[in-house]
């Protein structure tokens, strides 16, 4: 038997299963990026990128082996209207209104979205436009992201906040400076049984040793 190394452009990575896809490969918009192994538990990915438009020119930039549930939303900054005078109406991109388009400076345009590697955002979150969010956070279903999320924290509600770091400053450290999401497919395969380990002390001593 021929082994072979997970293919990141295989749409369909689970066996008989039509409904969790890679989303690198079904990606047609060059301003989103998105790393290889990370999934959506829906189809059709782009559909979720709301309010993209390319005259804002704003990206979304999502890392590697991230778990993206079904039904997150990521509103991009077109969504955004200028709130600094009497009206928040967009007259501009309304037909036969008089209102000539704002520069994009005086638009409120928060900058790109970026999701770090192996963060798992949970079904029918809503991530708004200029969010970091962190390696290895963890959002909570029904979560509204407003803010910028820390590495490996948790964050749940609307808006969603910090209740928790995943782990100690130590070994959140260690996870940051290893950076596994980035090794080959063969030594994440060897890795498993660390990434999938609980025993901290472990996990520590065994990392530490190979960072060295």
């Amino acid at each position: 038997m021929i082994k072979r190394d997970p293919d990141p452009n295989k749409i369909y990575p689970v066996k008989n299963c039509k409904t969790v896809i890679h989303i690198k490969p079904t990606i047609k918009n060059k301003n989103i990026i998105v790393g290889e192994f990370s999934y959506f538990s829906d189809l059709d990915f782009e559909k979720h990128v709301t309010h993209h438009y390319d005259f804002v020119g704003d990206k979304l930039i999502i890392g590697k082996f991230c778990q993206i549930g079904k039904g997150v939303e990521f509103v991009m900054n077109g969504a955004n209207h200028k709130m600094d005078c009497v009206s928040t109406y967009p007259f501009y991109i309304m037909d036969s209104w008089k209102q000539n388009a704002p520069k994009l400076s005086e638009l409120p345009i928060k900058g790109d979205t970026i999701i770090g590697n192996d963060v798992w955002i949970g079904q029918n979150c809503t991530i708004l436009p200029g969010i970091h969010i962190g390696d290895g956070a963890i959002i909570g279903l029904n979560s509204t992201v407003a803010s910028d999320i820390p590495p490996y924290s948790i964050a749940v509600g609307n808006p969603a906040k910090v209740i928790k770091k995943r782990f100690d400053n130590e070994l959140i450290k260690i996870l940051l400076k290893f950076k596994w999401w980035d090794k080959k497919p063969e030594e994440i395969n060897e890795l498993i049984p660390l990434l999938t380990s609980n025993n901290i002390s472990l996990i520590k001593r065994e990392l530490k040793k190979k960072i060295k």
